[in-house]
C-alpha cells in the first residue's frame, strides 16, 4: 500500500521526519522528489529557554566605539 513519507537527507542517509509504521529491516523502494519548501515537521518547536537566548543574541549592543579593530591590541600582553 503506497504511503507518502517525508524525509530529510543528512550525512548520506534519508531520515524520516515522522514515525514510520514498518517492521525493522523492511526493504522499500522510493523515488526522491525534492520539495521546493521544507515541510514544517522537520524542525522541532523551540523551547522557551532557547527562544530567550536567541532574543538576547539578536539585540544590538552599542559600545560607543565606532572601530573596534583599532583597539585590537589594547589588552594584549
Amino acid at each position: 500500500m503506497p504511503k507518502t513519507i517525508h524525509a530529510v537527507f543528512e550525512n548520506g542517509v534519508f531520515r524520516p521526519t515522522e514515525a514510520v509504521d514498518l517492521p525493522e529491516q523492511t526493504a522499500v523502494e522510493f523515488e526522491p522528489r525534492v520539495l521546493s519548501e521544507t515541510p514544517s515537521t522537520t524542525q522541532a518547536p523551540m523551547s522557551e529557554g532557547l527562544r530567550q537566548i536567541y532574543e538576547i543574541l539578536g539585540r544590538r549592543h552599542n559600545s560607543g566605539h565606532t572601530d573596534t579593530a583599532e583597539r585590537h591590541n589594547e589588552h594584549q600582553p
